[in-house]
C-alpha cells in the first residue's frame, strides 16, 4: 500500500548498567537510515546530508536490504560545510522500486587538501574515519514523501558514530560490518570500546543469542492506532531495526488507553528490519484500538532460527532503535512517533 510504503514503529532499550538514550542531531563519522524504500519518484526517501568537516571528505553509502543482505552501494565527496540531497529513487537503480530496507553512510578517511574529484577514490578512502576525528562530522535528515498523496513523512535517522567490524572496506560493506551505532539504544551487556572482533560465531537454537539471550528488564513501548478495519482509516505499522538478528515469535503485553493489559504475540520475520501491522494480532481485543505495545527485547524469541549469525556480537549485545508512523482521516497526512524506551 503506498500510504505505508515507509511505515515503522520500532523501539530502543537501555545498556546494562548505563543508560543509553537517542541521540539526534549530532555530528559524527556516520549515521543509518533505518528504513529506506521507493515507488518512483513520486514515492521516495529523501536525505539531506551536511558535512560540518573541516575538509573534504568521501561519505560511503550502502543500501542493505531487510535481512541486511547488500544491495546497492557509492559514494560521492562533501568539501567542508557542504549540503548534499540524496534522493533514493534516483540513485537507486533499476528494478529497486517497492523494496525495503536501510542505509548506511560512513566518513572515508582521507587526507586533508585532497581534492574533491580524487577522495572517493583515494588509497585508504574505504577506510572509516575514527570517531573523535574533526574531518568526520557528518549528520542528515531525512523524510518520505508521497507527492499524490500530499504527505511527508518524518524518517528518524540514527546518529554515529559507527562501530564497523575490524578491517571492513566501506566499499565492500556486508552484512557482518555494521556493529553499533551510538545514536540507538544498547540492549544488554557492556561493550569495551577497543574490542571489535572479526569472528562471528553461529547461534543454535537461539540459545547464544547475543543481542536477546542476556538477562535484561529492558522495556520498550511501541504505539498503535487502528480501528479494527485492516488498510483502511486508522492504520499502524510496527518496525523493529537492530543489529542483529531478531527473527521469531516475540510474547508481549499489549495495552489500550485505558490501562487494561493482555498478553499476544507478534512475529518479526526478518533479521534486521521488520515490520507489521499490529491490527492483524490475534488475541489483541477488539476494544484495544488505542495504546501501546510493550515489549523485552531480551527475550529470546520462539523459533529463533537454528545457525543464525549474530550481527551485532562485539562483546555485549547489540543495538536497536525505533520510530512510529501513523495515518488517520483526521490527521490529514502520515504522522511520526519516536519510540518511547526505559
Amino acid at each position: 500500500m503506498k500510504k505505508f510504503a515507509l511505515a515503522a514503529v520500532a523501539a530502543a532499550a537501555l545498556t546494562a548498567g548505563v543508560a543509553q538514550a537517542y541521540t539526534v542531531g549530532t555530528f559524527s563519522n556516520g549515521f543509518v537510515v533505518p528504513n529506506v524504500i521507493h515507488n518512483g519518484a513520486a514515492n521516495t526517501t529523501a536525505i539531506g546530508v551536511v558535512n560540518r568537516s573541516t575538509q573534504t571528505v568521501p561519505v560511503f553509502w550502502t543500501w542493505f536490504d531487510q535481512n541486511s543482505v547488500h544491495g546497492v552501494d557509492g559514494c560521492f565527496p562533501m568539501t567542508a560545510n557542504q549540503y548534499t540531497g540524496v534522493n533514493w529513487a534516483s540513485i537507486s537503480g533499476v528494478n529497486m522500486e517497492g523494496k525495503r530496507g536501510y542505509m548506511v553512510f560512513a566518513v572515508g578517511t582521507v587526507p586533508a587538501g585532497t581534492a574533491a574529484a580524487a577522495v572517493c577514490g583515494f588509497p585508504g578512502a574505504t577506510t572509516l574515519a575514527p570517531e573523535a576525528n574533526a574531518a568526520a562530522q557528518i549528520s542528515a535528515n531525512a523524510f518520505y514523501v508521497d507527492v499524490a498523496g500530499k504527505s511527508v513523512a518524518f524518517t528518524p535517522v540514527i546518529d554515529g558514530p559507527l562501530r564497523l567490524a575490524a578491517l571492513t572496506n566501506l566499499s565492500t560493506m556486508g552484512a557482518l560490518s555494521l556493529q553499533r551505532v551510538a545514536g540507538a539504544a544498547s540492549v544488554a551487556g557492556t561493550v569495551p570500546v577497543a574490542v571489535e572482533p572479526v569472528a562471528v560465531p553461529a547461534v543454535a537454537g537461539g540459545a547464544a543469542n547475543v543481542l536477546f539471550g542476556r538477562a535484561n528488564t529492558t522495556s520498550l513501548s511501541l504505539r498503535y492506532f487502528v480501528d479494527g478495519t485492516l488498510n483502511s482509516g486508522n492504520d499502524t505499522r510496527i518496525a523493529v531495526w537492530s543489529t542483529g538478528d531478531h527473527r521469531g515469535t516475540h510474547t508481549v503485553n499489549i495495552y489500550d488507553n485505558a490501562q487494561n493489559r493482555q498478553s499476544v504475540n507478534f512475529v518479526l520475520n526478518e533479521s534486521e528490519l521488520s515490520w507489521f501491522d499490529p491490527e492483524t494480532i490475534a488475541g489483541r481485543p477488539a476494544a484495544f484500538v488505542d495504546g501501546f505495545i510493550d515489549w523485552n527485547p531480551s527475550a529470546v524469541p520462539a523459533g529463533f532460527p537454528a545457525g543464525a549469525a549474530e550481527a551485532a556480537i562485539n562483546v555485549g549485545g547489540g543495538d536497536v532503535y525505533a520510530y512510529s508512523t501513523i495515518i488517520a482521516p483526521a490527521f490529514g497526512a502520515v504522522q511520526s512517533l519516536l519510540g518511547a524506551h526505559r
